[in-house]
């Protein structure tokens, strides 16, 4: 924990010094902390393997890619040790994992650059029938022939009796042949004392070179070559330490991320249950006080918000049994303490893009003649008028809120360009008696519901009353600016209303009778064993054509079939469906 709050501090320092002086020392700092996290992490990769929860994922791809990043990688270290490296360019095509290979031989780079005091360090390939041998070799001190064996131990060092810590733990070898056994690829080393050693890695070639490009671009994104907007979102961090949980919340919020934060599981249930916002991601510890982990934590959340929400679990917990549990959630684990740069970044891959089916508008599509738009918030919860404002604020919206309808009609004026975000349920005028106030007044106001879980009647309702959507409780960030940006889009241009209707109206077509049957009973809220009985068919037939019926009309949810079904009928009949 000391070491994460550090890890912490120094990324938050990193951002803000300016001054040269300070920068060098925190820089030096930031060195001190990579070296202290190294060795964790080293262990923890040993554990991770002989857990069994690395799973390697095997392609065809050039390896000459992976020679050219580590010798650009090594050659500043070589240089400060007036070293040689040379990397031999190679045409190959291999077989492995690109990941755990790069790991493989970096390890052993960093082996020969150690142990090597003067000379020079090769890196190469040489073929042999249908396999690769990658080959580092370097003029180093060389190894006895009793301890050819013993390198691969882990601990285990030649010439560091005193066991200084710039000589690292004994651990990297130990790694490589893990590795090597896990994608069986042979570890071959020879040596001569005094005069330097050879390592190689034994690879299957590709059989061809056909098919290779897809692959190629397919793993762009691994290497990190993304392209895209940074996103942002709802991040609830779980973390008992409240030093940590702070800096985690002010890293996040850096970030341009709105942060949730609390102490333990249960305060993160009850967050989720009864908070303004849903989070769009989970940041938590993997040692929490009370009766659950982390782990145990993130099954209960997603049992909850009925969806597989990503999660980063932070632990300094190495035991396998931590691991594999870690790894049966599906969870991404990183090793405290870490790094603020690491866990920006895997924070960005692992958050959701919004949905290609709803449209982000720019700023100038959304401006009218008076103005930029108003997302008006009608909710009786300050605490949760409060938590719409800022995520709405900080995606650059302008926001007013109201405590009831009452006080929204009394200070609208007809005319202004906006979105109506309404609560359902409300003391005094209900949401959908608003809309239909509005609806009858002839005011075209695009407005969203908010909904309890589940509660497709309601939905259904409020699209009759003219909705032009609604999102369930909790609210998820990405999920609101999409629909907010939806009602906007389609009430500005009548021909993508238009279109969406008429493919509303195409996939409800393709539905047979006792489809479209079942759809209308399952959107008046009846359970499947009611509408088994009803129809006189089994609850197992009913599962089924729901099934059917989600496919055909690409509805990942019962809101979406809902919104799906409301546009068809709204397209059969130019207006909305009673």
């Amino acid at each position: 924990q000391p070491l994460q709050t550090l890890s912490l501090i120094q990324g938050l320092l990193a951002k803000r010094v300016e001054e040269d002086s300070t920068r060098k020392l925190v820089t030096l700092q930031d060195q001190t902390l990579g070296a202290m996290s190294g060795m964790l992490n080293t262990l923890l990769d040993i554990n991770q393997i002989d857990a069994g929860v690395v799973l390697p994922h095997v392609v065809s791809f050039s390896i000459n890619d992976k020679l050219t990043r580590l010798g650009n990688e090594f050659a500043y270290h070589a240089q400060a040790k007036g070293l040689e490296l040379h990397v031999v360019p190679s045409t190959a095509f291999i077989q492995s994992d690109r990941r755990l290979l790069e790991q493989m031989i970096r390890n052993l780079l960093s082996n020969a650059i150690k142990y090597t005091k003067s000379g020079k360090i090769l890196l190469g390939c040489r073929h042999h029938a249908d396999k690769l041998s990658i080959e580092i070799l370097d003029t180093g001190i060389g190894i006895p022939d009793a301890e050819l064996q013993m390198i691969f131990e882990e601990f285990h060092q030649i010439d560091n009796a005193a066991r200084e810590r710039s000589r690292g733990l004994g651990l990297g070898l130990a790694i490589v042949q893990r590795l090597g056994s896990l994608l069986g690829h042979e570890i071959l080393v020879r040596s001569q004392l005094g005069r330097g050693s050879v390592f190689s890695i034994e690879v299957q070639l590709a059989p061809s070179e056909a098919g290779l490009v897809p692959e190629l671009r397919q793993n762009a994104a691994d290497d990190g070559i993304v392209e895209g907007a940074h996103r942002t979102g709802t991040i609830m961090i779980v973390e008992d330490d409240q030093e940590i949980r702070e800096l985690l919340a002010l890293a996040l919020t850096d970030d341009g991320h709105h942060p949730i934060a609390v102490a333990n599981g249960a305060a993160a249930l009850r967050e989720v249950e009864h908070g303004p916002m849903r989070p769009d991601l989970i940041l938590s510890d993997y040692n929490l006080p009370g009766d659950m982990n982390g782990a145990q934590l993130v099954g209960r959340i997603r049992e909850k918000l009925h969806r597989q929400i990503p999660v980063i679990i932070l632990s300094g917990d190495i035991s396998t049994g931590a691991v594999r549990e870690i790894a049966f959630q599906h969870c991404v684990q990183l090793t405290k303490p870490v790094n603020q740069t690491e866990l920006i970044r895997e924070i960005q891959h692992l958050l959701p893009r919004s949905p290609a089916t709803q449209p982000s508008l720019t700023h100038a599509e959304t401006t009218g003649a008076t103005g930029q738009p108003i997302v008006f918030v009608v909710d009786d919860d300050s605490h949760v008028r409060d938590g719409l404002r800022r995520v709405l604020e900080a995606d650059g919206r302008l926001v007013d809120d109201y405590e009831s309808c009452e006080s929204f009609l009394e200070a609208y004026h007809p005319g202004t360009p906006g979105c109506l975000l309404i609560d359902a349920y409300l003391p005094g005028m209900k949401g959908i008696e608003l809309l239909r106030r509005l609806g009858e007044a002839g005011h075209n106001l695009p407005s969203i519901l908010i909904t309890g879980n589940s509660d497709v009647a309601m939905a259904v309702d409020a699209m009759k009353a003219g909705a032009s959507d609604f999102i369930e409780k909790p609210v998820n960030g990405n999920e609101l600016l999409a629909s907010i940006d939806f009602a906007l889009d389609h009430w500005r241009d009548s021909h993508k209303l238009t279109a969406w209707r008429e493919t509303a109206a195409t996939h409800v077509a393709e539905l047979t009778p006792r489809q479209r049957q079942i759809m209308e009973m399952v959107l008046a809220g009846h359970p499947s064993k009611n509408i088994a009985a009803d129809l006189g068919i089994s609850q197992r037939t009913v599962e089924n054509h729901r099934a059917s019926i989600m496919k055909r009309t690409g509805s990942k949810s019962l809101p979406a079939l809902a919104r799906t079904a409301l546009a068809a009928a709204w397209n059969d009949t130019d207006a909305p469906p009673t």
